[in-house]
């Protein structure tokens, strides 16, 4: 018995994605061979110049183009002296606003001082008014006297450590600007004249910011 063989057609349709794929791929060399680099496109205008010219494309004569040039630049230093004098107003704003936060700072914290100064006043005075009492002093006991002598010190230091000075000098000018005058003694004496006698109340100040003036007697020159 013969067999006959039967060849079949191969089935083109399992295929054909491939076809297209072939096909995409020449479409976009095609497309790729009619797209040049950047650097070619670049290389076009090496070669090409501007020149100023007027709204119908006609070149301007040399002395237009000089006085245009003179425009800009008159215009680009106006403009650099603009921003140089706005420049400079703020910076001067800036150091201003510094030199004011600093200065309202010192006199707050001058102020906190002043004020604990002024609470602490009371207690100072009864001391001196207690050293300056020599008959109820003298008969204290040592130690009492050394014990109050110390808390002076120590109230004292305090003071001295924030800044705080005492104004006690005698035989000092008269500054009523940190004197009081609360009575006169008379002199024959003419360089003692108008000088502190004797400090009757402790003033204090903080700089030359005074809390409490000192109250003191002043001496008079009379002939």
């Amino acid at each position: 018995m013969v067999k006959k063989i039967i060849k079949k057609k191969p089935n083109l349709k399992k295929f054909g994605f491939l076809y297209k794929i072939e096909s995409m791929n020449d479409d976009e060399n095609i497309k790729n061979e009619n797209i040049k680099p950047e650097e070619d496109n670049q290389d076009n205008f090496e070669d090409v110049t501007f020149e100023a010219s007027t709204e119908d494309g006609e070149a301007l004569p040399t002395k237009d183009v000089v006085k245009k040039l003179r425009e800009e630049l008159k215009a680009c230093r106006k403009e650099k002296e603009e921003y140089l004098t706005g420049w400079q107003r703020a910076k001067a704003d800036y150091i201003n606003l510094q030199k004011e936060l600093s200065s309202a700072h010192v006199n707050s914290s001058i102020l906190t001082k002043e004020k604990v100064v002024e609470k602490l006043l009371p207690a100072l005075d009864s001391f001196e008014m207690a050293f300056a009492n020599l008959e109820h002093w003298e008969k204290l006991d040592k130690e009492w006297q050394e014990g109050m002598k110390s808390i002076h010190k120590q109230f004292l230091a305090g003071l001295f450590s924030s800044g705080i000075e005492t104004i006690e000098d005698s035989g000092v000018p008269f500054d009523p600007g940190i004197h009081q005058s609360i009575n006169i003694v008379e002199t024959k004496d003419e360089k003692l004249n108008h000088t502190v006698e004797k400090v009757l109340q402790v003033g204090y100040k903080i700089g030359e910011r005074v809390i409490r003036p000192a109250k003191v007697t002043i001496f008079e020159f009379k002939k």
